[in-house]
């Protein structure tokens, strides 16, 4: 019991000095590399909406 608790302290230490090490973004990046991602998935998720009505709409016109 002893041994995992020292691993698990030993674990959150080793996580504590690797975040310290990171760089992390500067505020205008975070919200530039934010702004792409929220495009990115309304794009997809356009494009895959309007393929799928597509689909939907062929077949329903090959099967009446």
């Amino acid at each position: 019991m002893a041994d995992n608790v020292q691993k698990s302290g030993n674990f959150f230490s080793n996580v504590v000095k690797e975040l310290k090490r990171v760089s992390w973004p500067k505020r205008k990046e975070l919200t530039r590399y934010t702004i792409t991602v929220v495009f990115t998935v309304v794009f997809v998720t356009l494009f895959f909406g309007l393929v799928d009505q597509g689909l939907s709409w062929m077949i329903d016109t090959l099967f009446e």
